[in-house]
């Protein structure tokens, strides 16, 4: 009987101390209760998506020409991922996209500029560039290089995962060193490394201008010249195609947008031009090759 006299005195107890103002300590848990477990933000520092980057507001105005570059598929396709050392040749429009996303996944982001010394407008160009980019919280920290085509590539030889160059293959054939550039481009690659180009494209109908001097350039094209530097071809994507554009304008692909060239009052070319109609065609239609330096 005597078992039933704890249970039997404990409401009496908690009444009797309600009354004196006391409140019963009958909550305390003991040392080895179990707490909710910590939620994945609170374990480990969360990691930024391409998506995230691209979505983010210090993109600003650059955001309004997604639905032409495709930077999330663009960048799929070309396997960007964490721990890559990335080096973008030229920068600029996907800076703010590759810098972070790097930054916060154990990788490293690569801007080649030009040299300084080549003239004085590129060398303001290049110290807007760098200021632009320099908040390391924003961005991480950014390595530099340089390229031209008397200069070469200053990269290291077998330092980089991935090399990216969006429209520029046409500038190397008007300067006369588009062999060359692809291959610096191989020799900076590690084995394996991948090569990815974007680029305005020329039909395969057409003739090419060795000199790319409307800024188009054939995919079979660029596919010898990086061939002949030792690259495989992996594959291509119609990510950035725009079957709207004829690729035959008066200003070549600068009639497009983002330029909108328009021509002189008194030319040829002015003769029946129509600015509507080439902003109405968007920006231009380019390929999207990848190439992988051999193991």
């Amino acid at each position: 009987m005597k078992r039933f006299l704890i249970p039997l005195l404990l409401p009496f107890a908690l009444a009797l101390a309600a009354c004196n103002g006391e409140t019963p300590d009958t909550a305390t848990p003991p040392d080895d209760t179990v707490e909710a477990p910590a939620t994945a933000t609170e374990t480990a520092a969360a990691t930024l998506t391409l998506a995230d980057v691209i979505a983010h507001p210090r993109r600003g105005d650059d955001a309004a020409r997604d639905e032409y570059r495709n930077p999330a598929a663009t960048l799929d396709f070309f396997d960007i991922g964490p721990g890559q050392t990335v080096a973008e040749i030229w920068p600029g429009w996907y800076t703010p996209i590759l810098a972070p996303y790097l930054a916060d996944n154990d990788g490293a982001y690569v801007a080649v500029l030009f040299p300084d010394d080549v003239s004085e407008r590129i060398a303001e160009r290049n110290a807007a560039f760098r200021e632009r980019f320099a908040d390391t919280d924003e961005f991480g920290d950014i390595a530099y290089g340089t390229f031209s085509g008397d200069t070469g590539l200053s990269l290291e030889t077998g330092s980089v995962d991935t090399i990216l160059t969006f429209r520029n293959v046409h500038n190397w054939m008007g300067g006369g060193y588009a062999e060359d550039a692809f291959a610096e481009f191989y020799r900076t690659l590690k084995p394996g490394g991948m090569l990815g180009v974007v680029e305005h494209r020329l039909p395969e109908t057409r003739t090419q201008d060795p000199n790319g001097a409307t800024g188009y350039v054939q995919e079979s094209y660029m596919k010898a010249l990086a061939e002949e530097a030792g690259f495989e071809f992996v594959a291509s994507s119609e990510v950035n195609a725009n079957p709207l554009d004829t690729a035959d304008h008066p200003l070549g692909v600068w009639t497009l947008p983002p330029r909108s060239r328009v021509p002189e009052d008194g030319t040829p070319e002015a003769n029946g031009f129509d600015a509507e109609l080439y902003r109405n065609i968007g920006e231009s239609d380019r390929a999207t090759l990848k190439f992988r330096k051999p193991e």
